[in-house]
């Protein structure tokens, strides 16, 4: 008897394989949280607060800020705003995770959590208040902005996230073109079918015209 489920992503609604996506998700999310907060303290240890360090000219180079606000200085008397967006972000990932049937999307939401996770360490534990702490910056990109290993984190998984769903990959692990498209020619077969029977009426009442063969006529 064939099965009901094809593609690729049939085995994706199976509770071992979700185990094991999430299982990736969280390793990585921990990862990434891990190498955030001890490169955070190395550079708290290594640098001086404003003092920028050039490793490839002037394109990227160590320079320690505290950063009350988002990337670029945006908002920053909103700290505590961005302490609850974090955390909601936080949130989303670990419900959407019950869903998950993509190992992409495993690597992505991995990478988002971790990196939340990472600036609302600071934002939870460090100066000057509880909710309100200021994110360690370290790495100088140009003159524009300097982040910090969770920021990476976040914008590689925003990519992904855009180009998964540039390519109509869902978190369960389906896709856009596994949807079987309409076939307007079977549609049409039933009735065109019913137009050729020989002999009898349709559903209304009406005739419907013979169709002999060649040898069932006189005269063949």
């Amino acid at each position: 008897m064939p099965s009901t489920t094809s593609g690729p992503d049939a085995s994706a609604t199976t509770p071992a394989r979700r185990q094991r996506l999430v299982t990736t998700l969280v390793v990585l999310a921990a990862a990434v949280l891990l190498v955030d907060q001890l490169t955070k303290q190395w550079a708290l240890a290594s640098l001086e607060e404003g003092v920028r360090h050039e490793l490839v000219g002037d394109l990227l180079g160590l320079q320690l800020v505290f950063n009350p606000g988002a990337a670029l200085g945006i908002a920053t008397g909103m700290t505590w705003v961005l302490t609850v967006v974090a955390t909601v972000v936080v949130v989303v990932v670990v419900r959407a995770s019950r869903r998950i049937g993509s190992a992409a999307w495993a690597v992505a939401l991995g990478l988002l959590l971790g990196g939340a996770l990472g600036n609302l360490v600071d934002r939870f534990l460090r100066e000057p208040a509880f909710a309100r702490g200021e994110v360690v910056d370290f790495i100088a990109y140009a003159n524009w902005f300097v982040g910090n290993v969770a920021d990476i984190a976040i914008v590689v998984a925003a990519g992904l996230i855009v180009l998964l769903a540039g390519r109509g990959v869902h978190l369960d692990g389906t896709r856009d073109s596994d949807a079987a498209p309409v076939d307007d020619a079977a549609e049409d077969t039933p009735a065109a079918e019913a137009g050729t029977t020989s002999g009898g009426t349709t559903d209304d009442g009406g005739s419907v015209a013979r169709t002999d063969s060649p040898a069932e006529r006189p005269g063949a």
